[in-house]
């Protein structure tokens, strides 16, 4: 994929982010390659639990949005859609500050559902959450 490439696939995954939760979490799609996906939110109080740091829904959210978005931009978008079906999270560490980023890479890409990978990491590389997202390709009407 090119540079031009990558940009116009970002932007194209940028444009669907407003009036969605993408947006009222500030996610931004940050990089794009032939198997991966990579998404950035930011960290502070409107994200955090009552004890100050990221809250776990936050990055399940984060989670779900860069690989049913990655699930997305690796099938026929105009005959398919996407849906979660399962999700499951491990939160490994807390985050106070800055950003959190989400990489979703595929571990399964089948015609009807699809298996992610998705690491979340803190702005050093910390490892922060590993998520499974199951998604499902449905015809649209």
């Amino acid at each position: 994929m090119t540079e031009a490439e990558k940009q116009e696939k970002l932007a194209q995954c940028n444009a669907l982010c407003p009036n969605t939760l993408m947006e009222t979490l500030e996610i931004s799609f940050v990089d794009i390659g032939e198997d991966f996906v990579t998404a950035k939110m930011p960290v502070g109080p409107k994200v955090f639990q009552p004890e100050g740091v990221l809250h776990g829904g936050a990055m399940v959210a984060l989670a779900e949005s860069v690989g049913s978005l990655a699930s997305y931009m690796f099938i026929d978008y105009k005959k398919f859609m996407i849906r979660g079906i399962e999700i499951s999270a491990n939160h490994v560490k807390s985050v106070k500050k800055g950003f959190v980023y989400a990489k979703a890479q595929p571990l399964h890409k089948g015609r009807t559902t699809q298996l992610w990978d998705i690491r979340i990491t803190d702005e050093d590389q910390n490892l922060i959450s590993v998520v499974k997202l199951s998604t499902i390709s449905l015809p649209k009407k």
